[in-house]
Order: structure tokens, then C-alpha cells, then sequence
């Protein structure tokens, strides 16, 4: 009997593979397949994970205006609160990678849930700024592990003609859990106080925490790699509808072509260098404007003499903005490439931040609240489908590595916004925070600018 090859072809209704069949190429499986039930059922947990991640870590810009004054401290005494929480986001972003790609996305997942969840729970316990910075520090861990092993998940997960806008589906679910938060917090802190805001907050993601140990899967693309697994893979092509015959040899045949070690080194050979380093700066940048919106908006319009209800719809309208970009910019993204669909992204991000500034905060409150959601329509709409950049330029064996790595990165300029956020609201007023808003997506722009491995353009009769 000869032995052939399980190649690259996979219709809408593939068929199973053939008993003389000994090798199965899992990126051809996976990338040119159809988008089966189980499979979008996969990508609806990652982003539900991620839906969590954005509520939890968007409470404490809603609860910092009563805890400041709870405690009778100052904007500047609780700015180090707000950075251990962002220092432990870098630090989680960074580790979950590698053991996202190491011991398996599965288990990176599910465990940072649990992480994030536990602890900001406990931060409604928390007697003072210090109790509140610890705390926070290690929700910053789950916090920032959940993301880059959620999106390569997904990524891992859908055929590559709608892998793009999957991921940023996935990650457009950090504004949209941030909305979910300010909603919540709107009807929450008026009755029943911030404490209350964190213990029901942390409950939440425990509970999906236990429904994804139940039934999310680990990624094919992952398990390809673990001879020792592939019993388990070849039941999990079944569930995905490509039902594979016994003893099959997988292979990853594209990727492995572009790689030759993994590991962070892996980061900076082989070309990935340039591209590497301009991730970094884009991501720092971006999140430098995302993380001074997240954290300190409601605390600037409150210092500007607005009610509280008013400033937690600033960065509720920022986020249903972020939403909605996010969305459009992935669309586009997907017919134009990533090249001017961000780099117009980030220019309307800078030009709507400093056309704000001639917006009367007393007079035009209903303006200024959609101008907050234009700006973040722009520069969620950049950051979130970077991370889809991310899974293009990157290979499987160091994909999680490198989103996390950028992200780790991008953390640094979230650490500045909790230290620069609250100087510039004391020292420039709402003036001197739209020049930091517009000024960092300017810079976001230049790097962008250098990117080599842009997504490209869909060509006429692609699907």
C-alpha cells in the first residue's frame, strides 16, 4: 500500500482522510477549512475571557475618584496604587507567553482568569492604597496574561482568510467589557459603594474560570508539536469536522519553513528584528493613550467640576467608541492590508484629541462625551488589530511569545500614564491630558510607519 500525504486542500464539507494516509499538514487543516461550530464556539470563550479582563481591569478607573476621597489622599499618593496593577499587566503579559507557548494556551487562560478574578475580589477588602496596590499587582498578572493567550488562541483556532478580523473581534472585547463596567459601576457605586464593585466584579470571572477548565479546548497548532498528544489532537480535528484516520503523522510544514529556533532570541533573527521593535514602540505608544483614558478620564472631568455620573460616561462613551473602531478598522484591514487602515487610525486618534481641546467642558458636555468616543474609536481601532499584525508577522512556535512580548512592552507606557496621568491632570488641567493623548499617537503613527510585514491587501477573487 503507498503511503500519500494529507495536504493542503480542506473544502467546506472536508472529507476524512484516507486510511493509507500518514501525514496530515495541521497549518492547511486549520488555515484554508472551513470556520466549523466548535471552532467559533472556541473563539466566543477567548473573547468572553477577555471580556472579563477588560471589566476587571477598567473597575478601578471607575471606583479611584470615592477611594481618593474615602481616604482623604491625594491624585499623585494613589498613582503608584494604579501603576503596581499596570506593572503587574507587564509582567503577566510577558510570562503567559512563554508558558502559553511552553506548557500550552489552554492552561494560560484558564489560569489567569482565576488569578484576576480571586484578587479583585479581595480589593474590596483592601483598608487602604497600599492593600489596594498589592492587590492590584497580582490582577495584573491575570489581567495581563489572559490577553496574548486568548488572542493566539484565536488565532490558532480560525482559518487564516478570517483570521484578522477573529482576533480583533477577540480583542475589541477589552473596551467592550470596559463598557460592560461602566454600566455596571454607574448603578453599583451610587447604592451600594466601590467595595461592592470589586466583590461582585472578582465573582464573575471565577465562574466562567471554572466553565472554560469544562470545555475549552488546547490549540491544534500546539499539540501538532507534542508527538506524546496527538492521539488527543486527532479527536479534537474530529470535534473541529476533520475527522483524521489513526496514526497519522501531523506536520506544520509553512511555518516550520520560517523558523529555525524559538524563544524570545527568535524575536530579533531571522528579519523579524525591525519589526519587532516598531511592535514595541506601537504598542507603548498606544497604550499610553489607552491606559490614561482607562485610568484617569473619570478623574480628570470630575477635577474639571463635572458630576460623576457625567465623568464615568466619558470613558463609557471611549469605550462603546473603541468598540465600534475596532470593528470597522478589522473590516478594513481585511480588504486593504493594516498599512493605512492604522496609520489613519492613529492620525485620527491624535487630531481628534487635540481638536477636543478647544471644546468648552461647561458649556459643550454632550460634545465633549462624543468627542471622548471618537478618540476611542481611533485608538482602540489601533490597538486592537495589532494584535492581529501580531499573529501575521509572527510564527506558531514563537506567536504567543511575540504578542506577549509587545504587549509586555506596551505595559511600560501604561506604567507611565498611571505616573504621567495623574501629573499632567494636576499640573495642565484637561489640556495639558489631550496633548499627552494626541501627542503619543503621533509617535504610534512613526512607528508604525516602519513596519515591514504590513498584512497585505486582499487581491480581487480572494476569499
Amino acid at each position: 500500500m503507498n503511503t500519500t500525504s494529507v495536504t493542503a486542500v480542506i473544502d467546506d464539507a472536508p472529507q476524512p482522510a484516507r486510511s493509507g494516509s500518514t501525514h496530515a499538514d495541521i497549518g492547511t487543516l486549520l488555515d484554508h477549512g472551513p470556520f466549523t461550530g466548535m471552532q467559533k464556539l472556541v473563539v466566543l470563550l477567548a473573547a468572553l475571557s477577555i471580556v472579563m479582563d477588560g471589566f476587571d481591569g477598567q473597575l478601578i478607573g471607575f471606583a479611584i475618584p470615592l477611594m481618593i476621597k474615602e481616604w482623604g489622599i491625594t491624585r499623585e499618593a494613589f498613582a503608584p496604587a494604579v501603576a503596581a496593577g499596570l506593572i503587574g499587566m507587564g509582567i503577566g503579559s510577558a510570562c503567559a507567553g512563554l508558558f502559553a507557548d511552553r506548557f500550552g494556551r489552554r492552561m494560560a487562560i484558564i489560569a489567569s482568569v482565576f488569578v484576576f478574578g480571586a484578587a479583585t475580589c479581595a480589593i474590596g477588602l483592601a483598608p487602604n492604597a497600599l492593600a489596594v496596590a498589592a492587590l492590584r499587582f497580582i490582577a495584573g498578572l491575570g489581567i495581563g496574561g489572559a490577553l496574548p493567550s486568548a488572542t493566539t488562541v484565536t488565532a490558532e483556532f480560525t482559518p487564516a482568510r478570517r483570521r484578522t478580523l477573529a482576533v480583533t473581534a477577540t480583542i475589541v472585547c477589552v473596551p467592550l467589557g470596559g463598557m460592560l463596567a461602566g454600566l455596571f459601576a454607574s448603578h453599583v457605586l451610587p447604592l451600594y459603594g466601590w467595595r461592592t464593585l470589586f466583590f461582585i466584579g472578582g465573582r464573575l470571572p471565577i465562574v466562567l474560570g471554572f466553565a472554560l477548565l469544562a470545555t475549552l479546548p488546547e490549540s491544534p497548532r500546539f499539540l501538532a508539536r507534542r508527538p506524546q498528544r496527538w492521539n488527543e489532537l486527532g479527536t479534537l480535528l474530529g470535534r473541529m469536522g476533520r475527522p483524521m484516520a489513526a496514526g497519522v503523522v501531523y506536520t506544520d510544514a509553512l511555518e516550520q519553513k520560517s523558523e529555525k529556533q524559538g524563544g524570545f532570541r527568535a524575536l530579533f533573527t531571522l528579519g523579524y528584528g525591525r519589526d519587532t521593535l516598531a511592535l514595541w514602540v506601537a504598542f507603548f505608544m498606544c497604550l499610553t493613550a489607552v491606559y490614561s483614558a482607562f485610568s484617569w478620564l473619570p478623574t480628570m472631568l470630575l477635577s474639571e467640576g463635572l458630576e460623576l455620573s457625567v465623568a464615568g460616561s466619558g470613558l463609557t462613551a471611549y469605550n462603546l467608541g473603541g468598540v465600534i473602531g475596532a470593528l470597522v478598522c478589522a473590516v478594513a484591514i481585511t480588504r486593504w492590508g493594516s498599512f493605512w487602515p492604522l496609520l489613519i487610525c492613529c492620525a485620527g486618534g491624535a487630531a481628534s484629541a487635540f481638536l477636543l481641546q478647544v471644546v468648552d467642558i461647561h458649556q459643550d458636555t454632550g460634545l465633549l462625551i462624543f468627542g471622548f468616543g471618537v478618540h476611542g474609536l481611533f485608538v482602540n481601532a489601533v490597538q486592537s488589530t495589532m494584535f492581529a499584525l501580531c499573529a501575521f508577522i509572527y510564527p506558531t512556535s514563537v506567536r504567543a511569545t511575540g504578542t506577549a512580548s509587545a504587549l509586555a512592552f506596551g505595559r511600560l507606557g501604561a506604567i507611565l500614564s498611571a505616573f504621567a496621568g495623574a501629573l499632567v491632570i494636576t499640573q495642565g488641567g484637561a489640556n495639558g491630558y489631550l496633548t499627552l493623548l494626541g501627542s503619543v499617537m503621533v509617535m504610534a503613527l512613526l512607528a508604525l510607519l516602519i513596519v515591514g510585514r504590513h498584512i497585505p491587501r486582499r487581491l480581487p477573487g480572494q476569499s
